[in-house]
């Protein structure tokens, strides 16, 4: 039996020949090689891509046909339907736009106070419109 390289993410999904994470459970569709420097910059470029994935080269063994054997502790749950990359970004973007609509309640409420500030302090009943007199003493000089 050969030895090969499998590349695994963070949520046990295995990399495909198409460049797709799945289950594993087809083992025909998986990356692999026969070469851990292959591997590893099959790693690096799939990382580049998506900076989040945290992944790891799995070395196994082969059949007598070539696919690998994979063991039961190396493949996710059977009751997950594995992750996917639009699940992923779904869940990021709920995140984001939740703690935006947070940050704009938040920023909204001093700058609607500090408006109505201004246009209470503007308006006419309270500007004054007098000029104070500068009284001039006859008895001093004026040059």
């Amino acid at each position: 039996m050969a030895t090969i390289f499998l590349l695994q993410n963070q949520h046990k999904s295995f990399l495909n020949k198409q460049g797709e994470w799945c289950s594993g459970r087809e083992a025909a569709s998986l990356y692999r090689t026969v070469h851990r420097d292959e591997a590893l910059n099959q790693m690096i470029e799939v990382n580049s891509r998506d900076y989040t994935l945290r992944l790891k080269i799995l070395e196994c063994e082969t059949n007598d046909r070539g696919l690998p054997l994979l063991k039961d502790e190396d493949l996710p749950p059977l009751g997950e339907t594995g992750t996917t990359l639009e699940a992923d970004v779904a869940d990021a973007s709920a995140d984001v736009d939740e703690a935006s609509m947070q940050t704009d309640v938040e920023l909204s409420t001093p700058v609607a106070a500090q408006a109505e500030l201004e246009s209470e302090s503007a308006s006419p009943e309270t500007l004054s419109t007098e000029i104070p007199s500068t009284e001039v003493s006859e008895t001093a000089p004026l040059f």
